[in-house]
C-alpha cells in the first residue's frame, strides 16, 4: 500500500532521464520503439558462419581484437550488448564487404544496419573503445604478420 500511495502522491520522474541516470555510465543508451523493432530483424543470424569467410587475414591483422562477422552479429544482436566494443569491432570490416557479406546470408541478416546500429549506439556514449593493439593473452604474431595502426 505504501508503494501504491508514493507513487500515486509523489512527482513522476521521466522514464528516458531515469534510464539514462541509470545506465549511461554502463555505456547503456536508451532505445528508440524504431530501433527495438529494427532489433528483432537483427536476431536472425543462425550462426551458421558463412559471413566469416575470407576474414582470416582481418581478424589476423587485428591481434584478436575483431574476431569475425558472425561474433560482431551475435554480440551487437543480442541482449544489449557492450556497444563502444563492438563499434570498435566493426572498424575492421567496411560497409562494402558487409554489404556483399549479406547477399550470402542464409538467414538474409542486415550487416549494414547492424553496423549502422552499433555505431549510432556507441556514438551516444562516447565512440568506439580504443582497444588494445594486439590482445595480450594470445601468442605473439610471427615478424611479418605484426598489424600496423
Amino acid at each position: 500500500m505504501r508503494t501504491l500511495f508514493v507513487r500515486f502522491f509523489s512527482r513522476r520522474v521521466d522514464g528516458v532521464a531515469a534510464f539514462r541516470a541509470n545506465y549511461d555510465a554502463d555505456g547503456l543508451p536508451p532505445l528508440t520503439p524504431e530501433e527495438r523493432e529494427a532489433i528483432t530483424s537483427f536476431q536472425r543470424c543462425i550462426a551458421c558462419g558463412l559471413c566469416d569467410r575470407g576474414e582470416a587475414e582481418r581478424i589476423a591483422r587485428s591481434g584478436g581484437a575483431y574476431r569475425g562477422v558472425m561474433a560482431l552479429v551475435l554480440n551487437g544482436s543480442r541482449s544489449m550488448p557492450e556497444f563502444r566494443a563492438a563499434a570498435y569491432g566493426f572498424t575492421f570490416v567496411p560497409e562494402s564487404v558487409l554489404r556483399e557479406k549479406e547477399d550470402v546470408c542464409p538467414a538474409r541478416v542486415p550487416f549494414v544496419s547492424i553496423a549502422r546500429f552499433v555505431r549510432d549506439k556507441a556514438a551516444a556514449v562516447g565512440g568506439p573503445l580504443p582497444l588494445p593493439k594486439r590482445v595480450p593473452s594470445l601468442p605473439p604474431l610471427p615478424p611479418d604478420n605484426v598489424p600496423e595502426r
